[in-house]
């Protein structure tokens, strides 16, 4: 696998495709800090580590509302392998007018484009969801 962060995107995005209640990622410490920004952001309900005979795991509980709709309507890879984007923190843009979530790779760890703009700190945008 060339991507691991796409993976686990494109593995959450197909998961709520076809309304699965959780969804399985292979377990890295970069991929557990964007899980829990989602988390704190609302756009999963919980994750819970677990391990499997294969190796760690990390479970996604996807969250809908009533109408079976799930609360993520899309994500998107901005920093690739062969392209990183960087951006000073008064450039980073409010995703979706607000509405999303960017993941913000800083000095003082992963977090959220809110987070990063408050504690003007710039960073590799990694990714965002709406």
């Amino acid at each position: 696998m060339t991507d691991p962060i796409s993976d686990m995107l494109i593995r959450i995005k197909n998961a709520q495709a076809v309304q699965h209640p959780t969804v399985d990622i292979p377990f890295s410490v970069l991929k557990l800090k964007m899980i829990q920004i989602f988390v704190k952001e609302n756009f999963v309900s919980d994750f819970k580590k677990l391990k499997k005979n294969n190796g760690r795991m990390i479970r996604v509980y996807l969250k809908y509302n009533n109408e079976n709709e799930p609360a993520i309507s899309g994500l998107k890879r901005i920093s690739k392998q062969g392209k990183r984007i960087y951006e000073k923190a008064k450039e980073i843009k409010k995703v979706k007018s607000g509405y999303g979530c960017a993941i913000v790779s800083t000095s003082k760890g992963i977090m959220s484009d809110k987070e990063a703009r408050k504690q003007k700190i710039g960073g590799e945008v990694i990714a965002e969801i709406w």
